[in-house]
Formats: structure tokens, C-alpha cells, sequence
């Protein structure tokens, strides 16, 4: 391709953020992320603010267990018809705004719960947040996946993660900022108002296409639960395409778990990581994927998988460079960035290709899977991060991260061989 070609291609890559469905796409990720942190962190510090215990604490955390089951029930929001709601809005919209409005309620609700006096109701109501943030992602995922075609996934990943982002940020920094000024009921009210940016978005999408829904016991089991197994793992190549899934992220997964011990032990103060690495970063992560999501649309899916897994291994080699140095913010500044713009590109075109993965008759259900897939591998691929970290130091440790990369490159490039993904 000549250089008038590359540009042009180019053009339209960057050119595709301004399509309405890749806007409202952004604001139903703003409306997945804003939950997600709620029941992590805010809520861990809400609880603390009230004078809970570090052990209930810690038991709250498994209100984020239906992120990880979700996948159970997918095959109910992907199928199965609501009565009334599916006729006047579809099958996609119909379940989301069926699911939006308990989220909201539950949300506000939390507020006006006192976890030190009674903590079930808190716990009750923080359980159903969790679950119906992990069924409105059900819904988003299969709505973003149905409303692109194959070439424009890389910008809706893109999209999605970038009001995902702003989700986490408000419902993080922009929760516990406004909680220094008013009640924590007022916060949790606030912050369900919020979640009205995800109902317009769904009442102004269009449903991506007349779904004929199951309608008996027999149609579901068969229609919902045994074939989008069956017709996945009899693709040519599932095996390799599951291992990938779990590969690609590998070296990322080891050393962003080790990321703030390894700050603590350079001799990096609060402000300078959160200066650094919570604050500028998050600008380079922005970048990476909007970057990312233009490069799949540009040269397509594989030579993107490939040129983000190479890049995110040479970044992780940047924290070895760190741990040489000790002690320098302008190292430190330089190696975030770069890893944090390559994880956004990365992540950008990975998302991309679990979307393209998925049968359209089973959307919901196979990206369920699929992320859910992903997330079990990073977690459990994760925990000999410690003992690697004590026993190699952190120079061996961190170089050893940019070397874990090399199976899931060596993956995709077999797959990219293959051909099509399904």
C-alpha cells in the first residue's frame, strides 16, 4: 500500500470516534465502569469511614464474585424474552434498561444504610449492585459487539474502555473527593444520577437487530447453553484461541500485580505514585487505546495483536530500567507512561478480538465466557508473582515479565496463519 493509501486509512481510523454508535458505545462503558469500582475500593473505604472492621471488610470484597460467574446467567439475558420490555425495545434493550433501573435504586439505596448499626442491609444491597453491574455488562458487551462490524471492534473497544475509565475515575477519585464535602448519602445519590448517562445512551441506540427469542424450556437449553459451547470449541483451533486468551495478558497480569510494592521499595512516596501512575498515567492510557483502537481499524486485527504484545514486553523491560536507577521520578514517569499507553493499545485490539470471536446467534453469551475466561487466567496466572518478585529480585523479576509475552505472540502469530477467527 502506497503512502496516500496508509494515510487514508489512517484518516477513517481516527475518523470512525465521531460515529454516533461509537459515542453512545463510550457512554454505556462510563455507565459498566462507575459500579465496578463502587463495590471495590469506595465501598471498602466507605465501610472503613464507618468504622467496620478490616475483616468484614474483607468480606464484603466477594460482593464482586458475579463478575466473575456472570457467564451463568447470559445465556438468560441473551435468550430468554422479557414480557412487555422485548416488544417495545428489543431484546438487548429491553433486558438493559430491565437491569439499569434496580442498579440505580440499589446504588442509592446504599446510602442510606448504616453498615456499623446493621451491616446486612448494606451487604444485601452492595450483593445486588454487584449483580446487576455484572448482568448490565452482559447486556453492553453483546449490544457493542452486534452494533460494529468486524473492521470498526477495534474502535468500539476503544470506546467502551475509555468510558470505562471515566466510569472507574468518577466513581473512585470523584466519590471520595465529594464525600470530604457532604453526607455519604449524598455521594451514593449522586453517583446513581450518574447512571442515568447509561440509560439515555441505550434509549438512544438502536437495537442492532430483530433477536427471535427462545420461547420453551427445550429451545432455551439447546439454543442457550449447549450450543454457543458446541459451536465455539468445534471451531478449528479453539484450543490455541483459549490458551491465547489467557497468554496475551500473562506478563502484564505478573507485573501490575507487584506494580506498588515495587514502588514502596524504590522509595516512592503516596504523591509520587499517585502522581505518576494513577494521574498522568491514566492520560497515557487514554492515549493507548484510542491509539490502539485506530491501529486495528488501520492494519487490521492480527498485525495489531502482534505489534501491541511486542510493545507491552519491550515496556515491562522499562520497570527493569527503574529498579537499576532506584529512586528517580523522571524514570519512573517514563516507564509508566510508555507501559501504560502499550496496555492501552494492547488492551484496545484484544478486545477487539474477543468481540470478533463471538457468533452473533450468541453474543452475550460467548463474551461472558470468554471475559470471564480471561479474567479467572489473569487472577489465578497471577499469584507466584510475590515469590518470583522475593526470589529473582526486581531487575530479573521485571525482565522475566517482558519474556512471558513471548508464548501468546508466538500463539497469535500460528492463529494470524490460520485465517479467520471463526
Amino acid at each position: 500500500m502506497d503512502a496516500i493509501g496508509i494515510r487514508e486509512r489512517l484518516v477513517r481510523s481516527v475518523a470512525i470516534y465521531g460515529d454516533r454508535r461509537i459515542v453512545l458505545i463510550a457512554l454505556m462503558g462510563f455507565a459498566s465502569g462507575l459500579p465496578l469500582l463502587l463495590t471495590l475500593s469506595t465501598l471498602s473505604y466507605w465501610l472503613r469511614s464507618r468504622g467496620l472492621d478490616l475483616t468484614t471488610i474483607g468480606i464484603f470484597a466477594a460482593v464482586g464474585l458475579p463478575y466473575s460467574l456472570k457467564f451463568l446467567w447470559a445465556p438468560v439475558i441473551d435468550q430468554c424474552p422479557l414480557p412487555g420490555l422485548t416488544r417495545w425495545l428489543g431484546q438487548r434493550r429491553g433486558w438493559a434498561i430491565a437491569i439499569q433501573v434496580p442498579l440505580m435504586a440499589s446504588i442509592a439505596g446504599l446510602g442510606f444504610t448504616d453498615p456499623a448499626a446493621d451491616p446486612w442491609p448494606s451487604a444485601i444491597l452492595a450483593t445486588l449492585i454487584g449483580f446487576f453491574s455484572a448482568s448490565q455488562d452482559i447486556v453492553i458487551d453483546a449490544l457493542r459487539i452486534e452494533l460494529l462490524e468486524d473492521e470498526e471492534q477495534g474502535a468500539g473497544a476503544a470506546a467502551t474502555q475509555g468510558g470505562y475509565r471515566i466510569g472507574l475515575l468518577v466513581a473512585g477519585a470523584g466519590a471520595l473527593l465529594l464525600s470530604d464535602h457532604v453526607e455519604w448519602s449524598v455521594v451514593f445519590l449522586a453517583l446513581s444520577v450518574c447512571m442515568l448517562v447509561g440509560v439515555a445512551a441505550i434509549l438512544m441506540v438502536k437495537e442492532p437487530s430483530d433477536r427471535q427469542a427462545v420461547t420453551s424450556p427445550g429451545a432455551f437449553l439447546k439454543q442457550g447453553v449447549v450450543e454457543p459451547f458446541r459451536e465455539f470449541l468445534f471451531r478449528p483451533a479453539a484450543l490455541a484461541i483459549l490458551v491465547f486468551v489467557l497468554l496475551y495478558k500473562f506478563g502484564d497480569a505478573i507485573g501490575g500485580t507487584m506494580a506498588n510494592p515495587f514502588y514502596s521499595d524504590m522509595g516512592y512516596s503516596g504523591t509520587d505514585i499517585a502522581l505518576v501512575s494513577k494521574t498522568a498515567g491514566l492520560i497515557a492510557t487514554f492515549a493507548g487505546i484510542f491509539a490502539g483502537g485506530a491501529m486495528v481499524r488501520a492494519i487490521g486485527l492480527y498485525p495489531s495483536l502482534i505489534a501491541g504484545g511486542i510493545l507491552q514486553a519491550v515496556t515491562n523491560l522499562m520497570f527493569a530500567w527503574v529498579a537499576t536507577v532506584g529512586h528517580d521520578l523522571t524514570v519512573l514517569a517514563a516507564a509508566v507512561w510508555s507501559d501504560n499507553f502499550t496496555g492501552g493499545l494492547g488492551s484496545a485490539a484484544f478486545v477487539a478480538y474477543l468481540s470478533v470471536l463471538c457468533n452473533r446467534q450468541f453474543t452475550a453469551t460467548q463474551y461472558a465466557l470468554l471475559s470471564a475466561f480471561m479474567a479467572f487466567g489473569r487472577t489465578l496466572l497471577s499469584t507466584p508473582s510475590g515469590y518470583l518478585a522475593q526470589v529473582l529480585g526486581w531487575f530479573d523479576f521485571f525482565v522475566l515479565t517482558a519474556f512471558l509475552a513471548v508464548p501468546g505472540l508466538l500463539l497469535i502469530a500460528y492463529l494470524a496463519r490460520r485465517g479467520p477467527v471463526r
